[in-house]
């Protein structure tokens, strides 16, 4: 049986079954193994590891503690707490109106990356007009409706991950900022920090930054030095907001101070740094490596909520969870008519009510023409229909970008 349990609890002769820790590096070679002397607890508290998973039937259990299905159970009603806590706004103009202008801006703020990637690279000077003015029309799509930009942030190629990372953090921090009810002054230099968070990577050795596989303890210690590089970066750049620098440069702070580069602690970290970590590991682990496949939406929205009982602020959590939805755009799901299909677009009855894209029938094995649904306004033999879980797309061997 697998059990969650403080770390304060692990003891020798236990089976660490999960570290739990799906952002960062950990000095282990792997995230299962048998507990086998008190060093080894030691190392897994000084790697910022606070809870870990265990497997009672490869070691010794821990009688009171939850199940994994009861910790799983709590934190799915977690977030469907938080999604139900927000009315659903309405978007300027429908997705499919803005979508080609959000494929357009899409495509321009990856160029631009790969721009300044390479100007870092190099060590020259980055170009800020430019990074402003596609940022500021990233800005503008969002405001229109948000969820043509974040579906498009599925779109990915596993040896396109730095760039498109940076793009990616970008659409959900300008979205997570709307969210929160800034103004667009600072939102638009929120975006740019967003945007240019992980410039420090540049400076990064190449066969670090490439490694197709995990890092060794000395490799991940140079790897984790690129945050307080983008800060030193931004810092130095003329037309750099304050808030763009906070973002670049607090992005791997964790809330418990168990973070890097300056282990800060609560609000010893900016709100924007604190923001930028949440959007940063959900990005992260919802994309697929090389060496590692990424999370579906839902299950990513999960891990954020139960990692803010120690990593990040529970409230900014929730807010997340408000800004992307609990079945983001881009989710495989499965209705309890037995349909399968992708959530296309938030519902304007609220975050629990998507408008999903049915393209499969679990009940006759079989393709259908892809039909919208909308939850919470279904009629005649879709009436009632609503979301029981999602799926994995691989499992039935579907591919969910194509339908959106």
């Amino acid at each position: 049986m697998i059990k969650k349990i403080p770390v304060e609890r692990l003891k020798p002769g236990m089976f660490v079954h999960d570290l739990d820790c799906g952002w960062f590096g950990h000095p282990f070679f792997s995230t299962r193994f048998r507990v086998d002397g008190d060093r080894t607890i030691a190392k897994i508290v000084q790697a910022g590891i606070r809870e870990v998973y265990i497997d009672t039937s490869k070691g010794l259990d821990a009688t009171d503690a939850p199940t994994e299905a009861e910790v799983r159970e709590e934190i799915h009603a977690r977030v469907a707490a938080a999604a139900a806590d927000r009315e659903e706004t309405a978007r300027t103009v429908p997705v499919r109106e803005e979508m080609a202008a959000a494929q357009a801006v899409y495509r321009d703020a990856q160029q631009i990356a790969h721009t300044f990637m390479e100007d870092a690279r190099l060590g020259r000077q980055i170009e800020v007009e430019k990074v402003g003015r596609v940022v500021g029309r990233m800005v503008d799509s969002i405001f229109r409706n948000q969820d043509a930009l974040l579906s498009l942030g599925r779109l990915r190629q596993k040896d396109e991950y730095t760039f498109q990372h940076s793009v990616g953090v970008c659409v959900l921090m300008v979205s997570f900022s709307k969210e929160m009810g800034f103004d667009r002054g600072t939102i638009d230099e929120i975006g740019i920090g967003a945007l240019l968070h992980d410039v420090g990577k540049m400076r990064v050795p190449l066969e670090i930054l490439n490694k197709p596989g995990r890092l060794t303890e000395e490799e991940f210690g140079i790897m984790k030095e690129h945050a307080a590089e983008s800060g030193r970066i931004l810092s130095e750049t003329p037309g750099i907001a304050d808030a763009a620098v906070r973002v670049a440069g607090e992005h791997h702070e964790r809330y418990d101070g168990s973070g890097y580069p300056r282990k800060l602690a609560g609000e010893e970290i900016s709100l924007y740094g604190q923001m930028a970590a949440i959007v940063d590991v959900y990005d992260a682990i919802t994309s697929d490596r090389v060496y590692h496949k990424g999370m579906e939406p839902t299950a990513a929205l999960e891990k954020v909520i139960e990692w803010s009982r120690f990593h990040f602020k529970e409230e900014l959590a929730r807010k997340f969870v408000q800004t992307v939805g609990i079945y983001p755009v881009g989710s495989f799901v499965r209705l309890e008519n037995g349909l399968l299909g992708i959530v296309v677009a938030q519902g304007p009855k609220g975050l629990l009510y998507p408008l999903v894209r049915a393209v499969y029938d679990t009940r006759k094995e079989r393709f259908i023409p892809p039909r919208d649904v909308g939850l919470s306004l279904g009629s005649g033999r879709e009436a009632g229909a609503r979301i029981v879980g999602y799926e994995s797309p691989a499992r039935w061997n579907i591919e969910p970008q194509r339908f959106l």
